[in-house]
């Protein structure tokens, strides 16, 4: 009997494998020729493997994309009489990879979204409201009458579109990791891999009405967030929830609540998860050198590797005015143009703004970008140094990586910890390279019996482990502090682009300055990044390249 069901299933292999090497380029592994399984193969075994082979990679909502390239960073700055030069004259060659930006800086409309998700789902939580509530006090002057503004600017709709400001570095921050969960949510339930939106609501779908199945539907007791479900920590699957292949029981032996709604099918699903390619990688503040290149825009210069026209501004020309025949003479960007003048001549206002202006405004860059230079500064990920670019890697530099790892609630089950919020908990690194198994369970013993312990020192020399250069690594630290006391430290950040209460020259993309990440200013806002994962360019159509033939078929010799 045991021979024959061993026949049995070899045969089946193999007719699996027959009918998927048959198919044009066959969706199996060229290594083991073993068929990947997918929806439509009626050959699927219990233990195959899915290979997303449909991904297409796409921006996030509201995201543009930047091809990435080399740039001279601080290679367009200029020199002007009065102003220190000596901070601001580095110049060296590094590569920017492709990645994401928002087309737009963050607005208020953008941000009375996130308060109004945080008082919703945490209506008695007064102090996180609080906390993320922009500081509307930053348009107070002892010599200016601004109090409308801080009444106003963010509420009132007259200023819907304008850039949010009084947000710190840290606010901005969180607001990515929340803006980053809930664009993931939004895309899963619409795709129907969560419950959607309509059940989950209560079923009032008009004349199919799902209420017993919304009433079935388990309601999370946190918000969702991306890391937690990438974990398995938020157990939702909707009709459309991927089939799971690994399971001993067999595809075709479900079990109920596991199944996929209204499909008439007994196919358990699971969560999906990063090799499905359907979770976007988080929102983030862009790093100095991706906000500078993007800023900049040369690709609409750029032919053939040769840069054409160099730029002092994201616009071509030496000046701000515009130099089209239809917008001849218009200034092109929120700036002061002189002590004094913010709007110019009524009548004939250069710039059409007072303070801030609407995020979309004046003409785009050439990456599509509005607003790269002037109206609001905006914040950047990287700890500021005078010369971070002389000490950071060419490709893809930045400062400011502090290595943390998400603090397990299980070391067994593999199950992280969860603030009150549904966020994962954060920890130290404390090793810079994969962990042999034994190592990874000792740590997490000695690290839970030193979470006791009332000894901070002994926290800190057991359970962290720093790669980037702070503290004593930091050698730029160490000099500045050497020749006296110094406004520079690890919560210094980078802020870069001018403002509507800034000269011209601070509208050059390879300025800098920096502010403390717990600090607000009524001309600082944001804009977010997002990592592109993948080859480097963005089109191939119209551009030479080497032609790569499809992979070849798997066959199996059937013999005589």
């Amino acid at each position: 009997m045991k021979k024959l069901i061993l026949y049995s299933f070899t045969c089946l292999s193999l007719a699996a494998l027959l009918t998927a090497c048959s198919s044009k380029g066959g969706n199996s592994s060229s290594k083991t020729g073993v068929p990947y399984a997918d929806r439509k193969s009626r050959n699927n075994q219990s233990g195959a493997f899915a290979v997303a082979t449909q991904y297409k990679r796409a921006p996030g909502p509201g995201l543009v994309a930047i091809e990435g390239g080399v740039l001279v960073v601080g290679g367009s700055a200029i020199e002007v009489p009065g102003v220190e030069p000596n901070i601001y004259n580095y110049k060296r060659q590094v590569t920017v990879p492709s990645f994401y930006m928002d087309e737009t800086e963050v607005s208020n409309t953008d941000w009375l979204e996130y308060l109004q998700w945080i008082r919703y789902n945490f209506p008695e939580d007064q102090e996180f409201y609080y906390n993320e509530l922009p500081d509307t006090l930053v348009w107070r002057s002892a010599l200016s009458y601004n109090e409308p503004y801080v009444d106003n600017y963010l509420r009132h709709p007259a200023y819907r579109d304008y850039p949010v400001v009084g947000v710190s570095w840290e606010q901005a921050s969180r607001y990515c990791q929340w803006r980053t969960s809930r664009a993931n949510e939004f895309i899963l339930r619409e795709k129907g891999i969560l419950t959607d939106y309509k059940t989950l609501a209560g079923g009032n779908t008009g004349r199919n009405n799902n209420a017993a199945t919304a009433a079935a539907t388990p309601r999370p007791d946190k918000p969702f967030n991306t890391d937690a479900y990438l974990n398995g920590q938020y157990d939702d699957k909707g009709r459309n929830a991927p089939i799971d292949y690994n399971t001993k029981a067999g595809a075709a032996t479900g079990t109920a609540g596991a199944t996929a709604g209204g499909r008439g099918n007994n196919q358990p699903r699971r969560t999906a998860t990063l090799e499905d390619g359907v979770i976007m990688q988080p929102y983030r503040l862009p790093t100095e050198a991706e906000w500078e290149y993007a800023a900049l825009g040369l690709i609409g210069n750029t032919e053939y590797e040769n840069i054409n026209q160099n730029k002092i501004y994201p616009w071509n020309g030496l000046g701000v005015s515009s130099a089209s025949k239809k917008t001849r003479g218009l200034i092109q960007a929120n700036f002061k143009r002189a002590p004094g003048d913010y709007m110019g001549v009524g009548g004939s206002l250069n710039d059409k703004g007072d303070l801030t202006v609407p995020v979309i405004q004046y003409t785009p860059n050439d990456f599509g970008l509005y607003n790269m230079a002037g109206n609001v500064n905006e914040w950047v990920n990287d700890v500021y140094r005078t010369g971070t670019f002389t000490d950071a890697d060419a490709f893809n530099p930045y400062r400011g990586n502090y290595f943390e790892n998400k603090k397990l609630d299980n070391a067994q089950s593999g199950k992280i910890a969860l603030d009150k919020y549904g966020n994962p908990i954060k920890e130290n690194a404390y090793s810079g390279r994969k962990q042999t198994w034994a190592e990874k369970q000792a740590q997490a013993k000695r690290a839970d019996s030193i979470s006791r312990s009332t000894d901070p020192q002994s926290v800190t020399a057991s359970t962290t482990y720093q790669a980037d250069q702070r503290g004593y690594r930091d050698r730029q630290n160490l000099l500045l502090n050497e020749e006296g006391v110094t406004l520079i430290n690890d919560k210094s950040r980078v802020y870069k682009g001018g403002s509507w209460n800034d000269m011209a020259y601070w509208l050059n993309p390879a300025t800098r300055r920096f502010l403390s990440q717990d600090e607000s200013s009524a001309e600082i806002g944001f804009r977010c990044a997002m990592t592109m994962l993948g080859a480097p360019e963005i089109s191939t159509s119209g551009k030479r390249s080497f032609k790569t033939p499809p992979p070849r078929p798997y066959r199996v010799s059937r013999g005589k």
